[in-house]
């Protein structure tokens, strides 16, 4: 039981990952990604005269055993195997963020950017709610997620795949470099 609270090694979920992928896809020929379920709950749960809802969601029911499995896991990972050592982040990390006035940080979560007092200011509605609603339009405008399209359309191939995984990480790296640390200053 102890080797399954250790911290693992970075590369072991891309290796459990990287396995997911042809397993899909010999196994049924499914494709990885996340951001396609939010369309089949919204079509199962809120049934309307919408175009984009109006298909046969009962076809893809796989995915809600598989986003299924991701909640399950992540509530056994947190209540039954808990590490409980603090987690520690790098420390020029923990400069870089005392230096925008972060120095809250509990588990990965800088506590004093999200939470709710902060959701009320301008940096926190930049951050959640700006933030938020450009994840989600981009997903939608893109035609999936970053583990749709890194993940699943890099080994199959897809152009468009890679295009979109472009575009994700030059997105990354300038949110990153130049604008998060405008938004910090607030």
């Amino acid at each position: 039981m102890e080797f399954l609270t250790q911290p693992w090694p970075w590369w072991t979920a891309g290796i459990i990952i990287g396995l997911t992928v042809p397993a899909l896809l010999i196994l049924g020929n499914k494709h990885f990604g996340l951001s396609s379920n939010f369309r089949h709950i919204c079509a199962a749960c809120f049934p309307a005269n919408i175009k984009f809802f109006q298909y046969d969601w009962k076809k893809e029911i796989w995915n809600f055993f598989f986003v299924g499995g991701i909640v399950a896991g992540a509530a056994i990972a947190a209540f039954l195997l808990k590490n409980p050592d603090p987690v520690q982040i790098h420390p020029e990390l923990a400069g870089d963020l005392a230096n925008y006035g972060v120095t809250r940080v509990e588990g990965l979560v800088p506590a004093d950017l999200f939470n709710w007092d902060s959701l009320l200011t301008l940096r926190g509605l930049l951050l959640m709610v700006l933030g938020g609603f450009l994840v989600g339009f981009g997903t939608r405008y893109a035609g999936g997620c970053t583990s749709g399209h890194a993940i699943m359309g890099l080994s199959t191939l897809q152009w468009p795949s890679l295009v979109a995984t472009i575009f994700f990480m030059a997105g990354g790296f300038l949110m990153a470099n130049f604008i998060l640390p405008y938004i910090l200053a607030l």
